[in-house]
């Protein structure tokens, strides 16, 4: 089985904000895979089922996302699974909004969600996925800036972004890690 963790902040002041495109990358694989995200525990909303002929957990971390780890650790001891079974998706201002990234293993960056999961975890031996949700502009203090909610303007290239990472964990499940980073990982050329 693998546990595919998309992160984010429950609750319906955190919906649609920049820190949560992990959990809209959970609630799309579930409506397009019809994988019900039916069930609480753990300190996670979660649900089981197939995809890409795996079976897989789809489930978003309760615990607020700088305790994200806690939830992921509890879930991979229940299921005697490794750090190796897991896939985290999650948001990433390093990267331009909609552009995606997969990595197999690395540190959390300036990503503190990320950074508890590693802690919790013991490794950074683990598949994620990053959306790009642009660099904070000037003068923004990065919470509030993660915290905010896309302008209509980026709401497309979000959703392209959040439909990529979808579709960037079928690709890991079916096709592997080689080839998915081959596939998602490419760079955008600037324009003159």
């Amino acid at each position: 089985m693998k546990v595919i963790a998309g992160l984010g902040n429950p609750e319906k002041d955190y919906k649609g904000t920049r820190h949560n495109v992990g959990f809209e990358t959970i609630n799309k694989l579930s409506f397009d895979n019809n994988i019900p995200i039916n069930r609480a525990k753990f300190r996670a909303h979660f649900g089981e089922g197939r995809l890409a002929g795996q079976k897989v957990l789809l489930a978003k971390p309760q615990t607020y996302m700088n305790l994200s780890g806690e939830s992921i650790r509890d879930i991979l001891n229940f299921y005697k699974l490794t750090p190796e079974s897991l896939i985290v998706i999650y948001d990433d201002v390093d990267l331009p909004l909609g552009d995606i990234r997969i990595r197999e293993r690395g540190s959390a960056g300036s990503h503190n969600g990320l950074k508890n999961i590693i802690y919790q975890l013991e490794t950074d031996e683990f598949l994620r996925i990053r959306i790009g949700i642009d660099p904070k502009p000037p003068g923004w203090d990065l919470a509030d800036y993660v915290l905010s909610r896309f302008s209509k303007e980026e709401s497309k290239a979000a959703i392209d972004g959040i439909a990529k990472a979808a579709e960037a964990v079928e690709s890991l499940l079916s096709e592997g890690a080689a080839f998915s980073m081959n596939k998602f990982n490419i760079r955008k050329e600037n324009k003159l």
